[in-house]
C-alpha cells in the first residue's frame, strides 16, 4: 500500500531568511543525475488510485489512463496490471525476402544419327561422290536460348539513428524554481518519514504561487491527506505539488508561469492554515530546499 501522508505536524520552526536583493539563483539540485527507476508496468495494490499511482511514478494521470484504456471516472481494481508508458511501436520494417531466380534447364538436343552413307562398297560414280560430300557437311549449330537474369536490388541497410544529444538530459534537469509562498517553514523534508515536502505557514487566503513554469496536470481533492490539491508538470522529470489550499484558481491543462497566483492558502484536510509543497523527480520526492533559491520573503 502506497503511503500518501502529505505533511508533518513537527513544531520545528526554521529561522526567517530575509530576501537579498538581486539574488535569485537556485541551489544546484544534484551533481549526478540518477537514472530513471520507474518500471514498465505496475500491479495495483490495496488503497491505490489512478491519481496516487500517477503521482508516485511522475506521470500525468490522464496519460496513465490513456496508456491503459481506462475511461473516466478512472476506476482500477486490485491486481490489475498497468502499463507505465505508451505502447512500443515497430520502427524498423522487416527486410523483404529476395526471390530466387531459377534458370530453366536447356532442352536436350535430339541426337543426330548418321545413317548415310552406309559402310558399303559402291562402284565409283559422280552420284556416289556427291552423296558422300553431302554427308560430310556439318549440321547447323543449335541456337541456345538466351536467359536474362532479373535485376535484384540488394536490401537497403537499416538507417542508424543519430546519437542523442548528451545535453538533452541536462536540459531536462534545469528548472527555474522560486518560492511558492511567503512564511515560516513549519516542517522540513524527511525522506525517511512521511514528510515528503515542506510546510509553509501563512494566513487564510494568502497567495500560493507557481514555483516554476509548467502545465497544470491535476486539481481537486482526490488524494487523501492533501486537501485541495494542485500538481504542475514542469518537464519530463519534475512535478511540483501544492496542498491544503482554500481556493484553487487554475484548471487542468492550463499553462502557468513562474510566480503566477494559482491558489489561496487554506487548511483543507489539515489542522492549520499552511501550504504543503513538494518537488518530485520522476515521481520520487526530493528536498525542496535543495532546489529553491536561498533568499525568500518572511
Amino acid at each position: 500500500m502506497i503511503a500518501l501522508a502529505a505533511c508533518s505536524t513537527s513544531s520545528t520552526r526554521a529561522p526567517v531568511i530575509e530576501r537579498l536583493p538581486g539574488k535569485t539563483s537556485a541551489q544546484p539540485a544534484a551533481k549526478s543525475i540518477e537514472p530513471d527507476w520507474r518500471p514498465a508496468s505496475y500491479t495495483v495494490q490495496k488503497g491505490d488510485t489512478l491519481y496516487s499511482i500517477a503521482l508516485e511514478h511522475g506521470h500525468d494521470y490522464k496519460d496513465l489512463a490513456d496508456w491503459n484504456g481506462i475511461p473516466a471516472p478512472y476506476t482500477i481494481r486490485i491486481g490489475q496490471m498497468l502499463r507505465m508508458g505508451p505502447a512500443q511501436t515497430e520502427t524498423t520494417a522487416p527486410l523483404k525476402s529476395v526471390p530466387t531466380l531459377a534458370a530453366k534447364p536447356l532442352p536436350l538436343a535430339e541426337p543426330t544419327l548418321k545413317t548415310e552413307p552406309k559402310a558399303i562398297k559402291q562402284a565409283y560414280s559422280e552420284q556416289a561422290l556427291a552423296q558422300l560430300e553431302k554427308a560430310r557437311e556439318k549440321p547447323a549449330p543449335i541456337a541456345t536460348p538466351k536467359i536474362e537474369s532479373a535485376k535484384v536490388e540488394p536490401p537497403k541497410p537499416a538507417v542508424t539513428p543519430e546519437p542523442a544529444n548528451p545535453n538533452t538530459a541536462d536540459e531536462e534537469e534545469k528548472v527555474d524554481w522560486g518560492w511558492p509562498a511567503e512564511g515560516k517553514i513549519l516542517a522540513n523534508f524527511n525522506d525517511n518519514g512521511n514528510a515528503k515536502g515542506i510546510d509553509i505557514g501563512g494566513s487564510l487566503g494568502q497567495p500560493v504561487l507557481a514555483s516554476a513554469a509548467g502545465k497544470v496536470v491535476h486539481t481537486g481533492s482526490t488524494l487523501r491527506g492533501y486537501g485541495k490539491l494542485i500538481i504542475i508538470k514542469h518537464n519530463k522529470s519534475y512535478f511540483s505539488v501544492y496542498a491544503h489550499n482554500n481556493q484553487v484558481l487554475v484548471r487542468e491543462g492550463q499553462t502557468v508561469v513562474k510566480g503566477q497566483k494559482i491558489a489561496e492558502m487554506g487548511s483543507s484536510d489539515t489542522d492549520r492554515v499552511k501550504l504543503h509543497f513538494e518537488i518530485r523527480r520522476l515521481g520520487t520526492p526530493v528536498d525542496p530546499l535543495k532546489y529553491l533559491p536561498n533568499d525568500r520573503a518572511p
